[in-house]
């Protein structure tokens, strides 16, 4: 049971692998030109899955920036993923052991938890394994990719890679919004909440970690309690 269910979410990580794959190009230039090495850069890649925490580090390494600002800009920008944890943790069975939600954390990104909080009943922790398996080597291995191809690729093409990770945001929740339409709503006052925090000056004062989480908590909070979920559908 498990291994049907482990292959099931590495078919369904295909996707994302590749997608990640792409848009990792982009964190392995801006790597090499913080002076990482090709073998840091992957590490840090295997190690940190997120794009923006790795965007926001190479810019404190170049500065010269002190560890415990590179810890705490960290905490800030990722902490959504504690939410996500959390989210997945719930969604665990109760009988299921307690070092599958260390592995499930430590694996969580923004579109293998999409994947994993989509699936229907109980979520079975070899699912979410899969995709991992597929995922986090595309993201890894875009990422050395990109450190070896420094200065050989045009800016135009780099600006067009970074549009693949708004693609796979689409292809991931778009289905999930046509088979429930309560989803809908949602995702468009997301969209539009996230538009003005991040362009009206009135919010300059906080940064771009603290304002998805902000718009995380008041979103979901919202939608818990105005379009509570049956605890059949669970």
């Amino acid at each position: 049971m498990h291994q049907q269910t482990y292959r099931k979410g590495m078919r369904d990580g295909i996707p994302v692998g590749l997608g990640y794959f792409v848009v990792s190009f982009t964190i392995g230039i801006a790597a090499r030109k913080a002076d990482l090495t090709p073998l840091q850069a992957t590490i840090m890649s295997f190690t940190n899955n997120t794009s923006a925490g790795q965007f926001a580090s190479f810019a404190l390494i170049a500065s010269g920036a002190p560890y415990l600002e590179m810890v705490i800009s960290q905490a800030v920008i990722n902490i959504r993923y504690c939410l996500m944890s959390c989210a997945l943790s719930q969604k665990l069975d109760g009988t299921a052991a307690f070092y599958h939600r260390f592995f499930l954390a430590f694996g969580v990104t923004d579109e293998i938890f999409g994947l994993s909080v989509s699936q229907k009943g109980k979520l079975d922790p070899w699912y979410s394994y899969g995709v991992m398996s597929v995922a986090v080597p595309g993201w890894s291995l875009g990422t050395l990719t990109g450190v070896l191809s420094t200065g050989m690729l045009p800016q135009t093409f780099l600006n067009a890679m970074n549009m693949a990770l708004y693609g796979m945001f689409i292809a991931i929740f778009m289905p999930a919004a046509r088979d429930d339409r309560k989803l809908l709503p949602v995702i468009f006052i997301s969209m539009a909440l996230s538009t003005l925090i991040q362009t009206m000056p009135l919010f300059d004062f906080i940064s771009s970690g603290m304002k998805i989480i902000i718009l995380t908590l008041v979103i979901s909070m919202g939608a818990a309690l105005l379009m509570p979920v049956p605890e059949e559908d669970v």
